[in-house]
């Protein structure tokens, strides 16, 4: 037998819980997926005969983005065995003593107090015990986990500005760009609501899809496959940015769910961040692997990155200048990542032909023979792990 996820609207939620009614499940089936209809993946093997606790599951499967299989019994050993994980209901342990022991078994229940519910645990090769509803929220974690598969987490890039118009968000769209050349997954978000928005920026601003408003409201977990499929795709890459609507402030929470579903995927993130230090900046900030800096070779443009460094730096541990020409004299770029103590990433040099490039409709970097787009595939060779695309 097998039960897809939207049993779990069928009515009025069952006596015995103590977590989210119906209507709040929905609710994080929005936040959670946050792609719609059609973004649930297969997901894990759920054996009980407990209706109360199957319906409880159904929906913090639905929460996590998946659709499980649903049996009475232990089903057949080729069920068992590819199951991303399996949930086995209290009710059932007894008949699920002398299967095959394998890896990802989780053993759910809701009696508080019960030793034999460990012992059992162990007689069927459990990794743990949850009790519903407090570990509700853990719960959903390890069915999104075990869903979406988890490996190495996405290299995630921030790309600030050290003074206005230092060109982060060039550099940004460039990063992206050289990237998905390298055919590894690769997403771009645009953290600066008051930057015009980067898919603009890359010739993307019909693209269909989701932006930062759609998000705006999300909570908890993101599912990581259903992000990356509801945002528009932009020369080969996803592209998280606004909408052309009235400015829509993003909560801290919802940039801390966003920034992690889209790390989970893997690949590279880049994220073009403001040069003002808010609460959904900080967050940003945290959950990123090194930063650049742009600045340009003046001295007033060092002065202002010196607070901008300083702020930053409050957060992330790894923060790199990129420094760009023309330059004031008796500057370079090592004078200036000296001025800052900041290691250098690198020198960006002056492209008299990028603006226009740009006014032409060329997206910044799209040109991997152009200075940017070779700065780009440097920085990336330096920094990116061997092995190709993932």
């Amino acid at each position: 037998m097998t039960s897809g996820a939207s049993r779990t609207f069928g009515g009025g939620r069952r006596d015995g819980g103590g977590g989210p009614t119906r209507a709040e499940g929905a609710a994080r089936v929005r936040e959670a997926g946050a792609a719609g209809e059609g973004a649930v993946r297969a997901g894990p093997l759920i054996v009980t005969e407990d209706l109360a606790l199957l319906d409880d599951l159904l929906r913090l499967c639905a929460a996590a983005g998946a659709e499980p299989q649903v049996h009475h019994t232990v089903p057949d050993r080729r069920v068992w065995a590819e199951a991303p994980l399996v949930l086995i209901g209290d009710d059932a342990a007894a008949r699920c003593r002398g299967v095959a022991r394998r890896q990802d078994v989780l053993l759910v229940g809701r009696e508080p107090d019960d030793p034999d519910l460990w012992r059992t645990a162990v007689e069927i090769g459990a990794d743990g015990v949850l009790r519903l509803p407090d570990a509700e929220g853990r719960l959903v974690g390890r069915i999104a986990d075990a869903t979406e598969g988890v490996g190495r987490q996405a290299l995630t890039v921030g790309v600030i500005g050290g003074r206005g118009g230092a060109g982060a968000s060039t550099l940004a769209c460039a990063l992206a760009l050289a990237a998905a050349r390298t055919g590894r997954r690769t997403l771009l978000v645009d953290g600066d609501p008051l930057g015009g928005g980067l898919d603009v920026l890359l010739g993307g601003e019909r693209a269909e899809g989701r932006r930062w408003p759609d998000f705006a409201a999300s909570k908890g977990r993101v599912a990581g496959g259903a992000l990356e499929e509801s945002l528009p795709s932009v020369r080969g890459l996803r592209v998280l940015s606004w909408d052309r609507g009235d400015a829509v402030a993003v909560p801290p929470e919802a940039m801390r769910a966003v920034l992690a579903a889209a790390r989970r995927r893997g690949g590279v993130v880049v994220v073009d961040l403001p040069r003002r230090l808010d609460e959904a900046v900080t967050e940003a900030l945290a959950q990123l692997d090194l930063g650049l800096l742009v600045v340009p070779g003046e001295l007033r443009a060092v002065a202002a990155a010196h607070r901008v460094a300083s702020l930053a730096g409050l957060v992330l541990t790894d923060l790199r200048v990129v420094v760009r020409g023309p330059y004031a004299a008796g500057l370079d770029e090592q004078w200036v990542a000296d001025a800052l103590r900041l290691p250098l990433a690198g020198e960006l040099p002056h492209d008299p032909d990028l603006l226009a490039a740009q006014d032409a409709g060329q997206p910044p970097g799209s040109e991997a023979r152009a200075p940017l787009g070779r700065f780009c595939s440097a920085f990336w060779e330096r920094v990116l792990p061997p092995g190709g695309a993932r």
